[in-house]
């Protein structure tokens, strides 16, 4: 069980994928959610401050 073992978290890295062991990072919904609203925000408080 090392970097040959596709099965094991060394492997994935090694052979460059991903699954169970090595899940990919998702950006949650909930964060694309609040980053709109920050963009929102400045855009609104651009146009207030003019």
């Amino acid at each position: 069980m090392g970097r040959g073992d596709k099965k094991t978290k060394k492997g994935k890295i090694f052979k460059g994928s991903f699954g169970v062991v090595r899940p990919k990072k998702n950006i949650s919904t909930k964060v694309l959610e609040t980053t709109k609203q920050k963009k929102v925000s400045k855009k609104a408080s651009k146009k207030t401050k003019k």
